[in-house]
């Protein structure tokens, strides 16, 4: 793989620091201050994304990660590759909770687009796909149960039960992001339509709007205390003889496993790629810190220890890169499944990497680090869920070791 980057990233990487720079890092201040107005709705969105969305979006910058057209009219992604798209996903991780939101490229969005672009119908799409483009409405992903061990999906217990023209949907689901956001109007519901088929056929999705009678939001959910509605937050659901029409079953019945499958593989990489710039910025905050501060009589910068972090930290951060763009690479050659080892392994390695470098930089800010006062604390708690987030390590690490020690038998 060439590691240069082409004109066209080059371009939009331009466009995009560009927009970081006069827009997102100086709406910073502003979002924190909307999220503590004590008049805020609980759960609204703040009015400085919707700002910087609409600015977003007349500068082109909109539907990056978007990288195949998918045949819909009207262009509405970048037409990027994975690997023209990394770096740029990494820039915006600089300011995790504005940039990807404002550039229409945050989760559980991104992966509910190209989910229903890959296995939706075109009724499905037109009704749901395109005002999610547009930026018209916002989505969740409903998997993850409270009762079950969900890192095995073949778990969960929600029934999806056939009724004449109808699917009757009972479960409940919890840590649903994005279905707090008075913007959402649907769920991915993923559930079981037939308990006897073979374990991973039993499971299906269908399309059930936020609003259908049945659909019960008992709570949000905090991360580490974090509400985290900035973006619309993480809810729990109850589903009570949800019905929804026929035609909004996605795929096939059955399908269900398989689908999450496809949807998680380009999830996790964005995940990582936006992680990188959480570390990128996480190593920035430290050494501006360790350079202003005295102790002991010597700036913190000379003493030893910090700039064992300081190393530590540049060289965990270009492994990770290189291996976030390698697996990028291989799924625009050889496509995602081709990429399955190389996705497992950024996903243990690249959150454990940010983890380990937020928390020296926690450390190096002393108080100030786990206070309100840096984004530390809060890009913390929020990169800790990715080690959980579309499978907690040891899951990719056993399958990992399974498909290596196949080599061998």
């Amino acid at each position: 793989m060439d590691f240069g980057y082409d004109a066209r990233t080059t371009e939009l990487l331009g466009e995009l620091g560009s927009f970081m720079d006069e827009f997102v890092h100086p709406a910073e201040p502003v979002l924190a201050a909307q999220l503590a107005d004590p008049g805020r709705e609980p759960w609204s969105v703040p009015p400085v994304i919707g700002d910087l969305r609409a600015a977003a979006k007349a500068r082109g910058l909109w539907n990056l990660f978007f990288t195949d057209q998918h045949g819909l009219p009207g262009g509405p992604g970048a037409g990027l590759t994975n690997l023209q798209y990394a770096p740029l996903a990494e820039l915006t991780g600089r300011s995790v909770l504005l940039a990807p939101p404002a550039l229409n490229c945050a989760a559980p969005d991104t992966g509910n687009m190209e989910l229903l672009a890959q296995f939706g119908s075109p009724e499905q799409r037109e009704r749901w796909l395109r005002p999610l483009l547009d930026g018209e409405i916002r989505s969740a992903f409903a998997m993850t149960e409270p009762e079950v061990a969900s890192s095995d999906a073949t778990n969960i217990t929600t029934r999806i039960e056939r009724d004449g023209d109808e699917y009757v949907v009972n479960g409940r689901k919890w840590y649903i992001t994005g279905a707090m956001n008075p913007d959402c109007k649907v769920l991915i519901v993923m559930g079981r339509t037939d308990p006897g088929a073979e374990a991973r056929r039993q499971q299906s999705m269908v399309l059930v709007p936020r609003d259908a009678p049945g659909v019960r939001v008992l709570r949000g959910m905090r991360v580490f205390g974090y509400p985290d509605d900035d973006h619309g937050g993480h809810a729990e659901i109850l589903f009570e003889d949800v019905r929804v029409p026929v035609a909004n079953l996605i795929g096939e019945e059955g399908g269900g496993f398989a689908i999450a499958q496809a949807r998680l593989g380009p999830g996790r990489i964005h995940h990582c790629m936006r992680a990188l710039g959480i570390a990128e910025r996480a190593l920035e905050l430290t050494c501006r810190r360790v350079g202003s501060r005295v102790a002991f009589g010597r700036p913190l910068a000379d003493q030893g220890v910090v700039q064992d972090w300081i190393a530590e930290a540049r060289v965990r951060i270009e492994q990770a890169r290189l291996l976030v763009l390698k697996t990028a690479w291989l799924m625009d050659t050889v496509g995602n499944r081709g990429a399955h080892t190389e996705i497992q392994a950024i996903k243990i390695v690249v959150p454990s990497t940010v983890e380990w470098i937020l928390d020296k930089a926690v450390q190096a800010h002393g108080a100030a680090g786990v206070s309100q006062d840096t984004p530390l604390a809060q890009l913390w708690a929020g990169n800790r869920t990715l080690r959980l987030a579309d499978g907690p390590d040891e899951v990719h690490k056993r399958s990992l070791a399974r498909r290596e020690l196949r080599k061998y038998r």
